[in-house]
């Protein structure tokens, strides 16, 4: 764009009052905004707050450590804007919720009274969007994150800006696909919290023989055994490093590929060629339950035929006695999991051992009331993990929404 262009800008969607509406107009953010700076406490008797990283909003500090009484804190007052000097590229803004008014935080959190003709949630998704704060953050900064985005600075900053009407309008669009966000986040919270509660009573408390609750016809003692007993083989994938290749068909899965009972392959995953395949790999079948070891300890995640190589943070147990789907849900429970934890080796990053996992005990009941459980959480698995990827969709839809609703590529630094 040249220098006159750069006056207004059309975003791809509009709401059709707006149509006829004049572009939006370029502005720099110093016209709307005015630095709040009302002297508090010092740092030992402030009610602090902080803003979290991502857009995940303004939170009353909660440190359990006093804070220095040479530290000068600043009150801030609902509907101030405010972000993180140090964190602008990592998505730290918001806005001050009615609850954390008279709260307090240093020059490192600035705020900002808002002017009447800038809408403060409008404000908010505008500054949130990755086209803004990664462009202009990176440049003011050169590309170093651990450089503060001082006040002056981001005053600088551009922004396009229709009237307050279509400015409320957006927002509250983008505010109404929020609630329901949150709405969908707090369904899938109570599914996981269900799940583990049927766990623990579906399955033997330590020191029992039987669990609280049985499904209908099965009343037998469960059995003490091990967890190598119910499977044909336990093992990890290779120790070295494999040669990557671009033109590769087989991806390299370590421990923290392994999300939410899927292989999770990502841009930043490697391939290797099919020639590098170790024995461990082709012995892989519909079977096998693969679990990180190293790192993040017991993610699991059903093996579905993926042309995979397992590195050495990832192992996979082949289930041979035990029913498949129990054996998933029987790694999840509190006293498998304790057991791993309290086995693990290693100074820094801590490793769980094979040998470990096939002896670590465990209590079964009979391979029919196995099927009847394993079902029972495979379909509750199902959905969590579609209610999980509802709210995916829904954000897609905003990311979507908000790229048509703002003028993106077109923003120009001069």
């Amino acid at each position: 764009m040249n220098k006159k262009e750069n006056t207004g800008l059309v975003p791809k969607l509009r709401f059709l009052e707006f149509n006829s509406e004049e572009a939006w107009i370029r502005s720099k953010i110093r016209k709307y905004l005015k630095e709040s700076k009302v002297k508090g406490n010092t740092g030992d008797t402030a009610k602090r707050l902080t803003v979290k990283l991502w857009g995940n909003g303004v939170f009353e500090k909660k440190d359990t450590l006093r804070g220095s009484e040479n530290t000068q804190y600043y009150r801030r007052k609902s509907g101030q804007f405010i972000y993180s000097k140090l964190d602008f590229l990592n998505q730290a803004f918001g806005i001050i919720p009615e609850h954390l008014d008279n709260y307090e935080s240093t020059v490192d959190l600035p705020c900002f009274d808002i002017d009447k003709d800038l809408d403060s949630k409008f404000l908010l998704e505008y500054v949130q969007r990755k086209s803004f704060y990664n462009k202009y953050g990176k440049i003011a900064d050169g590309g170093r994150k651990a450089k503060r985005i001082q006040i002056e600075t981001f005053l600088e900053f551009p922004i396009y800006l229709p009237k307050l009407p279509e400015q409320q309008k957006i927002a509250n669009c983008l505010t109404s696909l929020d609630e329901l966000i949150t709405a969908e986040s707090r369904k899938l919270e109570i599914l996981k919290k269900h799940k583990k509660g049927l766990m623990q009573k579906l399955f033997p408390a330590e020191g029992k023989a039987v669990p609280e609750i049985r499904f209908i016809g099965y009343s037998d003692a469960w059995e003490r055994r091990k967890l190598e007993d119910g499977t044909h083989k336990i093992g990890d994938g290779i120790h070295g490093t494999p040669i990557y290749e671009d033109n590769g068909k087989i991806a390299f899965i370590n421990g923290n590929n392994l999300v939410n009972g899927q292989i999770n392959i990502t841009s930043q995953t490697k391939f290797v060629s099919e020639s590098q395949i170790t024995a461990n790999d082709r012995s892989l079948n519909d079977d096998t339950i693969l679990m990180s070891i190293n790192g993040t300890i017991g993610n699991l995640a059903w093996y579905k035929g993926e042309n995979i190589m397992l590195g050495k943070s990832a192992a996979y147990l082949e289930v041979d006695s035990f029913d498949k789907a129990f054996m998933y849900i029987l790694l999840q429970t509190d006293s498998v999991k304790k057991h791993f934890l309290d086995n693990l080796t290693g100074a820094t990053i801590k490793n769980l051992g094979l040998k470990t996992i096939r002896e670590t005990p465990v209590t079964i009941p009979s391979p029919p009331e196995q099927n009847v459980i394993g079902e029972f959480f495979r379909n509750l698995d199902e959905l969590i993990t579609a209610q999980a990827e509802k709210i995916e969709v829904l954000k897609l839809h905003k990311k979507g929404l908000m790229q048509g609703l703002f003028p993106s590529t077109q923003e120009v630094i001069e």
